[in-house]
């Protein structure tokens, strides 16, 4: 059986599941795009080709196993785009978690069923249907976890609305030890300057003690002032909104002291490498057209 093992985003990457960017199907219908960075680039008519996101995503895999990571890769669902592995499931501690993803993604699912098979199916677990909850709304921090989330009566009005109130408790009853940590965001289905579609488009965690953050995308002040505090004025970067429409919170860490970053970020790279954290750019513009960059495209599964 494959062992899990994730308490933070920063420790040794040891093994992970990338996406894959190939035969993602025709462009969509702009009343079918689900998440706001899609519809502005089908507006835009900039919305990428398999041509163009292909070799992103492969040479995300590449970089991994380079840097010695264990790479594994779902089955490929013709027609069906399925380079965000990290809203399908993530991992906490040693239990693997299947997300309750919107119903026009619901068919990415079948793709990793024989990574899964590999899998304790006691470590594997599957929310109750009105627990929504995607990984790019948890981010875990030792003993603490960070959870993005929309609790207004609203919430069913919003494609960008992926994790609702019910998670909280999901995640209390099955880590008691933990600190859950909810974080309302702003959602917005056309405009990705006024919303964010996960926590992780507006927070990340680097390194032992740092920490990438746009304050704008929280609805109370009080939950951005929470992380600004805990991490530090000196040990956190506050990007501007044309930074976080870039997706500049979105980076991956590899172990404490590496990160791989879009290239084009280069005052994020100069903020972290200043402080001994080094930098691998790849060329990630086009998967960021689809409203995720590197963590969106990874799910990992054991980090030391």
């Amino acid at each position: 059986m494959r062992p899990l093992n994730i308490y933070d985003e920063t420790s040794t990457l040891r093994s992970v599941v990338v996406g894959i960017g190939s035969d993602n199907g025709p462009i969509p219908r702009l009343e079918d795009a689900y998440d706001a960075k899609s519809y502005d680039t089908i507006i835009k008519g900039i919305y990428p080709t398999d041509e163009e996101l292909d070799p992103e995503v492969e040479g995300l895999a590449r970089t991994l196993e380079k840097e010695g990571v264990e790479v594994l890769r779902p089955q490929e669902i013709s027609g069906i785009n399925q380079i965000f592995a990290r809203d399908v499931a993530f991992v906490v501690e040693d239990k693997l978690i299947k997300a309750n993803i919107i119903p026009d993604r619901a068919a990415e699912q079948q793709a990793y069923d024989e990574i899964y098979a590999d899998i304790d199916p006691d470590k594997i677990i599957v929310p109750p249907e009105h627990v929504h909850i995607e990984g790019g709304d948890v981010l875990l921090m030792r003993d603490k976890i960070f959870l993005g989330c929309y609790l207004s009566p609203d919430y069913p009005e919003y494609n960008m609305a992926r994790t609702n109130k019910y998670a909280i408790g999901f995640l209390k009853e099955h880590f008691p030890n933990k600190d859950i940590v909810p974080l309302e965001l702003i959602k917005h289905d056309t405009d990705p300057y006024q919303g964010v579609l996960h926590l992780d488009c507006a927070f990340q965690p680097v390194g032992e003690d740092k920490a990438i953050l746009f304050p704008g995308a929280f609805r109370h002040t009080e939950d951005w002032e929470y992380i600004f505090d805990l991490y530090g004025a000196n040990n956190t970067c506050v990007i501007t909104r044309q930074e976080m429409y870039e997706m500049n919170t979105n980076v991956f860490s590899i172990s404490p002291t590496c990160v791989i970053i879009d290239e084009t970020f280069t005052r994020l790279r100069d903020w972290l490498e200043r402080r001994g954290i080094s930098c691998i750019g790849i060329p990630y513009r086009q998967v960021s057209k689809l409203g995720g960059l590197l963590r969106c495209t990874t799910q990992p599964l054991y980090r030391e």
